[in-house]
């Protein structure tokens, strides 16, 4: 009986990450890198490349030197219309915000630079699990580790104080944005997209615009969020968020082993180094700071969608920090762990340390 109640109250979340998988799966297959058929990290820092944030360079097939790294991710938009929608259409677009925004704009880019450090947010690291590559576990022993830290600091009192209620035209204004940027770089000349490199190449847009609208559109609805699932499982012994994680996993490990794409190891992994206290410590960031924010990358730009300038703020931190990643040399590559990388990564838990520590808020 309790296990029929289990898939009763959580067949959406299942279902979620099931479609989840498959489409990190096809994504790949029509283009997009390997192993990051969805990553939400990757595709905010592309994002601050076509915004001119960060230039990094590489070569195109013709063997110029052009820019890459920039493209105004269709996943991105895709995800934030199909959580705008969804929530309109349900009735639950409440927008609101007003708790600690800068301090959530500074957790968005520490996030973001322990993301890039790794090579990947949590569900590029899920994606990455599923085709094979041992160091993503590696990763998600230092997510874990991160996140039962965050959890210590909640218990503890850890808040970042109370949200407001807004209007309807304040909450719309990040999802019409990010669409209005979007329609701009399809306009050559106006953002800096690049040309297709090893480093940036895509499916086409608009099966990634269509795919990830349907994923937002079930990602608000079932609550999807890898940061999530841990938490709830540690402090309420609740695991339907859990089994949205799995869901994942085992649409990409299925669909990977059908493409002929699933290969166990360290070594040669699409974009993946196997530096493995970088990895751990890299992913430990990303838990800790997606723990104190209230979700993970996926689960901001959803709740942006829905209205939550907070959420906004947030993602807007993951984008600056996506291009000071770059420009700084703190984001690795598949060589190994970028020059600043460590230093960068240290600083940041040394940030959430801070944080966690003056956003702690006695009982009266």
């Amino acid at each position: 009986m309790k296990k029929d109640n289990f898939i009763k109250r959580n067949w959406l979340v299942m279902l979620c990450g099931l479609l989840v998988g498959a489409a990190a799966v096809i994504l790949s297959a029509k283009g997009n890198p390997g192993n990051m058929g969805f990553c939400i990290a990757c595709f905010l820092r592309d994002i601050a490349g076509a915004l001119g944030l960060q230039s990094a360079s590489g070569a195109n097939e013709a063997g110029e030197t052009v820019r890459s790294l920039s493209n105004f991710r269709p996943e991105i938009v895709g995800i934030i219309m199909g959580s705008c929608i969804m929530a309109l259409v349900g009735k639950e677009f409440k927008p609101k915000g007003g708790s600690s925004p800068f301090t959530r704009f500074l957790l968005g880019i520490v996030v973001m630079l322990g993301a890039l450090v790794f090579l990947g947010c949590p569900l590029r690291m899920v994606i990455r699990i599923g085709g094979g590559d041992l160091n993503a576990i590696v990763g998600l022993a230092g997510f874990i580790v991160g996140i039962l830290v965050g959890i210590l600091f909640l218990k503890g009192g850890f808040s970042l104080g109370r949200a407001y209620k807004q209007s309807k035209s304040e909450g719309l204004v990040f999802p019409v944005l990010m669409v209005a940027l979007f329609v701009l770089s399809l306009v050559g000349g106006v953002l800096y997209v690049s040309g297709i490199t090893p480093g940036i190449s895509a499916a086409p847009w608009v099966a990634g615009l269509i795919i990830a609208i349907i994923v937002g559109a079930l990602a608000q609805r079932s609550r999807l969020c890898m940061v999530g699932g841990i938490r709830d499982a540690v402090l309420f012994k609740e695991f339907g968020l859990l089994a949205g994680f799995a869901g994942v996993l085992v649409a990409v490990l299925v669909g990977n082993a059908i493409l002929g794409n699933l290969k166990w190891g360290f070594e040669a992994q699409p974009i993946a180094h196997t530096d493995g206290l970088w990895n751990f410590l890299g992913m430990a960031v990303v838990g800790w700071g997606c723990c104190l924010l209230g979700g993970c990358p996926l689960r901001q730009l959803i709740l942006a969608g829905e209205g939550n300038t907070d959420s906004a703020v947030t993602v807007f931190g993951m984008i600056v920090g996506g291009g000071l990643a770059h420009t700084l040399k703190i984001a690795s590559s598949g060589k190994g762990v970028a020059a600043n990388g460590p230093a960068a990564t240290v600083i940041c838990l040394v940030i959430l340390a801070i944080i966690s520590i003056i956003n702690i808020r006695k009982e009266k």
